[in-house]
């Protein structure tokens, strides 16, 4: 990812299809002070004083988070998850969630991560930080098979290891855009419970993902499988960094007491960062109240506007590639329905040396997917994000990426 940073930077004005930010046209500076306003109002309302209202902004806070009560609330009305709010703990952005999670869970070399690859390089990054090296499930062209992961489980405990973890994002994921069908969630719960390991479940695109989703895990998870890794980053306030980690499992101490995983999380970030920004919970707080609980009521535009920009990406690639040309040069991508990315498939190594020809000779940017692999692959594969960009720019962007695929392709 260093070598992309820089390459962004080398050619500021090239048309990228890197970055996942998220479109920054509805954001308005002057909501900051209404939302933190109403959560003062939440506040007073529910029987703070004067000094703990302004406490509960300059202070440090309790390092489980201030806002745990309204983040269990916005599950239940998004998701119909039905969590207690002792599960929950407030992180600095899912990244914090991440980490916290994977030092809580992996004791030692003899444990095992797994996860689906291609893999978010967040948690891949902060598996190595705690010198995990994870184990990786290669997705097939539809995502996950569950029957992929029981062959790697029982390699793993052939290899004297215990499977503990296994990361996914089931929705619209990072970086393929693959959507975990209905039967392979049921079947993977199944899984975890048969052989006995914890589903790490980040989905952060649901929200601003246009339609019906499919359930959650989490929602799902009648047998507390699940640690769902949670953040507003997308559907609410990016700069906030207010994540979140719901793990309401049961666990036991070295002296036999037992407690909720939320509670050994706690205690590490007591550690780290003590607690997350009294003033970002705040706003965060406010937009939730806002949106009667939830964060879907403020995503009902966004959603719409990712969809759309989705579809332009689709709509350009289809006139820039007829089927025909498409087949000789070996030329192909899937189609999402939802979230930031799509994967292309190309017919030349998706390099950082292609990617920086890219830039300098066509002016476009695009992430190769091979960062993305944590055991090697993805040679052949593009990561394309639609998120930022307006549909001039898509269609500005897809004709120059076009030119260059057809240049690299012939050489």
């Amino acid at each position: 990812m260093n070598f992309l940073n820089e390459i962004t930077h080398r050619y500021p004005d090239a048309i990228s299809f890197a970055p996942g930010r998220p479109y920054d046209g509805f954001f308005d500076p002057e909501q900051i002070f209404t939302h933190i306003r109403r959560y003062m109002d939440h506040l007073a309302a529910s029987g703070h004083s004067p000094d703990r209202i302004r406490d509960a902004l300059f202070q440090y806070g309790p390092t489980g988070g201030q806002i745990r009560e309204l983040v269990a609330d916005s599950l239940r009305v998004d998701e119909n998850t039905h969590v207690p709010a002792e599960s929950v703990v407030v992180t600095v952005g899912c990244q914090e969630a991440m980490l916290l999670t994977l030092r809580a869970l992996i004791a030692g070399p003899r444990d095992a991560l797994l996860v689906s690859s291609p893999c978010y390089v967040g948690v891949t990054g902060a598996a190595r930080l705690l010198d995990i090296e994870p184990t990786a499930v290669r997705e097939g062209p539809a995502g996950l098979r569950c029957a992929d992961l029981e062959t790697a489980i029982r390699a793993e405990r052939a290899r004297g290891r215990r499977p503990r973890a296994f990361y996914v994002i089931p929705d619209h994921s990072n970086p393929s855009g693959a959507t975990m069908p209905l039967h392979e969630r049921q079947e993977l719960l199944k899984l975890a419970a048969r052989e006995d390991f914890l589903i790490l479940e980040d989905s952060p695109y649901r929200l601003v993902s246009p339609g019906r989703q499919l359930p959650t895990l989490k929602s799902l998870d009648g047998e507390r499988r699940v640690v769902q890794l949670g953040s507003f980053a997308k559907s609410l306030f990016p700069g906030a960094r207010v994540g979140y980690a719901v793990a309401d499992q049961v666990v036991t101490d070295v002296d036999g007491r037992t407690g909720l995983l939320a509670d050994e999380l706690v205690r590490i970030k007591s550690m780290v960062t003590v607690n997350t920004s009294s003033l970002s919970q705040a706003v965060v707080g406010g937009m939730l109240l806002a949106g009667g609980g939830g964060a879907a009521e403020h995503n009902t535009r966004t959603a719409r506007h990712y969809g759309d920009a989705m579809r332009t990406t689709l709509r350009a690639l289809e006139r820039c590639f007829p089927a025909a040309e498409r087949r000789a040069l070996g030329v192909g991508w899937n189609r999402p329905g939802g979230g930031f990315f799509l994967a292309v498939r190309v017919p030349f190594a998706a390099d950082n040396t292609a990617l920086a020809r890219s830039a300098e000779e066509f002016g476009v940017l695009w992430t190769p997917m091979s960062y993305f692999y944590p055991q090697g692959g993805g040679e052949h594969v593009l990561r394309l994000s639609v998120s930022y960009l307006t549909h001039a720019d898509i269609h500005e962007g897809t004709a120059r990426l076009a030119r260059f695929i057809r240049m690299a392709a012939r050489h």
